[in-house]
């Protein structure tokens, strides 16, 4: 897994049937990367919804957030919208773990559930595993873009 001092590799993800994302487009912002293993399962949809409802937090820091997992742009498109949810979702999905596997956090057919904290020039500051069946809430995030905030 990616550590803290390393480049994060650029990627580009669809974000729904029509859009895509690139990382490297957000340069100048802070971005958040929540890896998660699948739309729908009870976890991440706790994950999600609380990092939706953390959304103005990430913002005070600059900082936008991107959910990761392989499931396809269809599914996400579907989840997003039973949820609510104002973040993209990007699909990971063809080839199937492409992007999980340069974070170092895919296994088993799915992407680990773990999150990545990078700066406005593209660095890691802060990465975390979380442990598969446990929502590793938001107060991580939080304090490493304080830390960021607080070293600028």
């Amino acid at each position: 897994m990616l550590q803290k001092g390393d480049q994060a590799p650029d990627f580009t993800l669809a974000a729904s049937p029509d859009k895509m994302v690139t990382l490297s487009d957000l340069r100048g912002k802070n971005v958040i990367l929540a890896f998660y293993p699948a739309d729908w399962s009870p976890v991440c949809t706790d994950q999600m919804g609380l990092y939706n409802e953390m959304l103005r937090f990430f913002e005070r820091h600059n900082a936008v957030l991107l959910g990761i997992s392989v499931d396809g742009k269809w599914c996400h498109q579907a989840f997003a919208k039973d949820r609510n949810l104002h973040f993209d979702l990007l699909a990971d999905f063809e080839p199937k773990g492409a992007v999980s596997r340069q974070y170092g956090v895919y296994k088993n057919g799915e992407s680990l559930r773990a999150l990545f904290v990078i700066d406005d020039q593209g660095v890691i500051q802060w990465s975390y595993l979380s442990p598969i069946g446990e929502n590793p809430g938001a107060d991580g995030i939080l304090q490493a873009l304080e830390t960021m905030n607080a070293t600028a």
